[in-house]
């Protein structure tokens, strides 16, 4: 079968002292989940293997076994030029994902070209039960909503969240970093009110200040409204 051929070529390509480093950085995978396969050769192998025949039986194999799969099969979906085809494939993956690399490096080039479509599901991610798709929903309303197509409905359902999770509101607090960097006016009310929790105002603040993109002079109005 190709799963059994696609892990097969992964074990081949294992890097033991990448797989420990890597291991380190992402403490919510079980011992072994991770095989140890560098990302540009990932991202090689998903080129490649997003135009088999056949692929769809190994993105039809949930959940995977190894980390390095969940990475492939991330890459692969980010590779697809349907809109349609990526989100079917997309929404199937996404309460698999269960790590914060995964998730983020889940990126569809396709989006870019289809951002107004893209939104009624990016609502959908955000209201979710699972970690990474809210997580993913935030992540896909930093990378494609803080520029051109800003509006501030976007920061304010992001504000609305509350959660327990830490992987969660990191993303908050990185969003809101983000959004200071891009649009400071329209996103210094979320911190002037407050309108986050306590540690995720906190976190984004600190995330801001070391940013290059915010001014000196940026940074010293957001170092007077951390809060205690």
């Amino acid at each position: 079968m190709l799963t059994d051929e696609i892990r097969q070529e992964l074990f081949a390509k294992q890097d033991l002292s990448y797989r420990d480093f890597q291991s380190k950085l992402i403490p919510t995978l079980e011992n072994g989940a991770m095989i140890g396969v560098r990302t540009p050769q990932l991202r090689k192998m998903a080129k490649q293997y997003a135009r088999h025949e056949d692929i769809s039986t190994f993105l039809d194999a949930l959940p995977h076994t190894y980390f390095d799969e969940n990475q492939l099969h991330a890459f692969i979906v980010s590779e697809r030029k349907d809109f349609a085809q990526c989100i079917t494939e997309l929404t199937r993956f996404l309460p698999f994902i269960d790590n914060w690399a995964t998730c983020d490096q889940l990126s569809p080039k396709i989006f870019k070209k289809h951002r107004p479509e893209l939104l009624p599901y990016i609502k959908d991610w955000l209201a979710s039960a699972h970690t990474y798709t809210v997580r993913f929903g935030i992540g896909m309303l930093m990378e494609h909503y803080l520029d051109e197509d800003f509006d501030i409905r976007y920061p304010e359902a992001v504000a609305g969240l509350r959660s327990e999770e830490y992987y969660i509101n990191m993303m908050i607090a990185w969003y809101f970093a983000t959004a200071l960097a891009k649009q400071y006016e329209a996103i210094l009310p979320f911190f002037e009110k407050p309108r986050l929790s306590l540690w995720t105002h906190n976190k984004a603040i600190q995330k801001a200040v070391e940013s290059l993109r915010i001014t000196p002079e940026q940074k010293a109005c957001l170092k007077k409204l951390k809060r205690a």
